[in-house]
């Protein structure tokens, strides 16, 4: 018994080694996210954290060897019906097939990573301004002193007023981002005597002086006759946002279309009522990114507003999945003839979109919900559960030209539907006790991703600014620069100014805050 028992751990190394081995290659970079907690509680049925895999690998001591990850027996099928025939017959002259057949993953060469290579010196405010330079912000010096100058026109004068410089504007944005650090939702403590005053920060600036810029700060002052959308007071700066995303950084394969988390206030969501949280979480807008899953980079940003109404309303984008694939395709415009391969929820996985973007070269993986997801064109037969559950692990699968539709039972029926993944390719499932589940390739492939954007919304959302304006350009604008700052702290760790400094999150924030507020010396690099 102790031999076997000695045996069961020798040979628990060697099967992580070969789970690692599967995980890297789903192009699943090394973690760049510094302190990672655990994993989020929203997969519902995949771990990769370091703490599943050493207690996969303990349940495996106490269970016997299992060979590689075959294919798992299908269960033996019932006697047809006369209608479950027709059914079959009609999905086989819409091109479904159970017939399958493998094809080559989409070939990709390019080398993702960032485009430029900061010197070891490269400081917090230098990836910063990757994104933010100073002409974005002299912009918003210029536009804060037209707005304030329209305003005492048309309300009265303001005796108080002076006209902003770059250098209060740098300490203006400096205040804000010190919010996402101490996680404080008025700026204004700084000034108090409380818990969240700072003396060092406190004389930088007056509160006086901070209340007047706040009042009149402006991206877009005037809108132009031409001017119809209605972020136009904040578009200028979300473009320029994009332009440096695509300038400093070039993406992996794999990629993820979802809505972040955003987690404002810490501190009053662990306190509050349900009913509060929901008059908490409404907004005026939906914010969705295209993020590089290897990495945590957000690549693109979009920004739907519910204001106007008609079908492209926030409300119908909730309900309606056409809506959603317009999302993707917004997402997507910069994507294609690349082979890039898309992660996508369920309200975005669909037959239609999925066929539309390989004729781009996107290539996609999607979980499939029959209450979400647009299922036009689906096999019927697929999308409804078996009176008998299947053993965990079982899965069916049909194929129509590249595209496979997956059923794959682990304790519920998930579908996937992906066009990227061979579905005679096999890959396993990691779970901290019940040891390895064989599933498609695909499935795992799907798993390891959304787990690995979990981990970022774990690591990166309680960094979101926490003033809350009334207005909606305002609050877009406060989580772009939110964005921009997590994007340049995941190239600060790509850099070789990380093996100078290793800062966490926090502490390049801290950083970050001081060298905006000219604490330190913070020079851009040549």
């Amino acid at each position: 018994m102790a031999e076997a028992a000695g045996g069961a751990r020798r040979r628990a190394p060697a099967l992580l080694e070969a789970a690692r081995a599967r995980y890297e290659s789903l192009h699943i970079s090394d973690d760049v996210f510094g302190e990672s907690g655990p994993d989020s509680g929203g997969n519902p049925f995949y771990s990769t954290s370091a703490a599943s895999r050493s207690s996969s690998a303990a349940s495996s001591d106490d269970e016997p060897e299992r060979p590689g990850p075959p294919r798992a027996p299908a269960a033996p099928p019932p006697p047809r019906t006369p209608d479950a025939q027709k059914l079959e017959e009609d999905e086989a002259g819409a091109g479904w097939s159970a017939t399958l057949r493998d094809r080559p993953p989409p070939r990709f060469e390019d080398t993702g990573g960032p485009t430029r290579k900061m010197p070891p010196s490269a400081s917090a405010m230098d990836f910063f301004q990757l994104f933010v330079p100073d002409n974005v912000l002299k912009n918003m010096v210029v536009q804060t002193n037209m707005y304030a100058k329209k305003f005492q026109e048309r309300f009265g004068s303001d005796s108080a007023w002076v006209e902003v410089t770059l250098t209060e504007m740098k300490a203006f944005l400096g205040y804000m981002i010190s919010t996402s650090i101490s996680h404080c939702e008025s700026v204004l403590s700084i000034w108090s005597g409380g818990f969240y005053s700072n003396r060092s920060l406190a004389l930088v600036m007056s509160q006086a002086r901070f209340e007047k810029i706040l009042k009149y700060f402006h991206v877009v002052a005037f809108r132009s006759s031409q001017t119809t959308h209605g972020l136009y007071k904040v578009q200028p700066f979300l473009d320029s946002l994009q332009n440096g995303f695509d300038s400093a950084f070039r993406p992996s394969q794999t990629q993820v279309l979802h809505e972040p988390l955003i987690d404002e206030d810490p501190v009053f969501i662990a306190t509050c009522t349900e009913r509060e949280l929901r008059k908490r979480k409404k907004r005026k807008f939906s914010l969705w990114v295209r993020q590089c899953s290897s990495t945590g980079f957000i690549i693109q940003i979009y920004v739907h507003l519910k204001e106007g109404g008609g079908p492209d309303g926030l409300d119908a984008l909730k309900n309606k999945p056409q809506l959603h694939s317009m999302v993707a395709r917004s997402l997507c415009q910069n994507a294609a003839g690349k082979n890039y391969i898309i992660f996508t929820g369920p309200s975005i996985t669909s037959l239609t979109l999925f066929e539309e973007f390989e004729k781009q070269e996107i290539y996609c993986c999607g979980l499939l919900s029959s209450r979400k997801s647009d299922c036009t064109g689906l096999p019927p037969s697929m999308l409804t559960n078996p009176t008998t559950p299947p053993a965990r692990g079982q899965h069916e699968i049909k194929m129509k030209g590249n595209m496979s539709l997956i059923c794959w039972y682990n304790k519920g029926h998930f579908r996937f539907l992906t066009n990227a993944y061979s579905p005679v390719q096999q890959g396993m499932i990691i779970k901290r006790k019940r040891g390895e589940i064989p599933c498609p390739l695909a499935v795992e492939a799907f798993a390891a991703h959304l787990s690995y954007i979990c981990r970022y919304d774990d690591k990166y959302s309680k960094y979101f600014i926490c003033h809350k304006p009334n207005k909606t350009w305002q609050q877009v604008f406060w989580f772009a620069v939110s964005i921009a700052i997590n994007n340049a702290y995941i190239l600060y760790k790509m850099s070789d100014a990380y093996h100078v400094k290793r800062y966490s999150r926090a502490q390049f924030g801290e950083r970050l805050v001081r060298e905006l507020l000219g604490l330190e010396d913070a020079s851009p690099t040549q």
